[in-house]
């Protein structure tokens, strides 16, 4: 699926954010998952810059995608800056309470996180950390297994299946950027959130 994207702004405090319109999805893995890959897998183009020095992106960067032939964005995809690099994570971890906690606990239009994890690596605090957070903020969210080409098949079952039991909660999707395994499953889930989400938003409110 070919969709059309645009850089719409960069977060670094909660005034800063765009007003809540939208459904959005939310990425969010440490440094280096492969997180602006993924972003750029999906809406084929290279949308969000991909670095090989970790922690770069130290904002929250959103983006207005929209399908082919419709005059408006459908949804809004929102780039998280990532953690568990030594050398910076702890000034993002400083950064987290003022802008990116008050985002992922209270954003109203926040539809899904889409939290990865390399499948190359074992399951890592900082993930159990994040998947917690989600949990208990009740958020919905997909664990996506990214770099699954560098893996054989053996190989690739065993890790998810050690994901798997580190997260037993968490809905598991292996995915490559590079090879495009997984993209169509990803968007349908994406999709799917942000047609729920838009639903919602719909429906009346219940009377009180």
């Amino acid at each position: 699926m070919r969709v059309l994207a645009r850089f719409l702004a960069a977060a670094t405090n909660v005034a800063h954010f765009p007003a809540p319109g939208l459904p959005e999805i939310a990425f969010l893995g440490r440094s280096n998952v492969g997180k602006s890959s993924v972003i750029n897998s999906l809406v084929g183009t290279k949308l969000a810059r991909t670095s090989s020095t970790p922690g770069r992106t130290r904002s929250i960067n959103f983006f207005e995608v929209r399908w082919p032939g419709k005059p408006r964005p459908e949804l809004i995809f929102a780039d998280l800056p990532g953690y568990g690099y030594a050398k910076i994570s702890r000034e993002i971890s400083k950064e987290w309470p003022t802008f990116i906690e008050p985002y992922l606990k209270e954003r109203p239009t926040l539809a899904l996180c889409v939290a990865l994890v390399d499948a190359n690596v074992p399951p890592q605090q900082s993930d159990r950390q994040l998947l917690d957070f989600l949990s208990a903020t009740g958020r919905d969210f997909l664990l996506v297994a990214t770099k699954s080409d560098r893996l054989s098949n053996q190989q690739l079952t065993n890790a998810l299946r050690t994901l798997a039991q580190e997260y037993p909660a968490a809905r598991l999707l292996p995915y490559s950027a590079k090879a495009g395994a997984g993209r169509d499953e990803l968007w349908k889930q994406i999709r799917q959130a942000a047609v729920q989400m838009a639903a919602a938003a719909a429906s009346p409110a219940p009377p009180h």
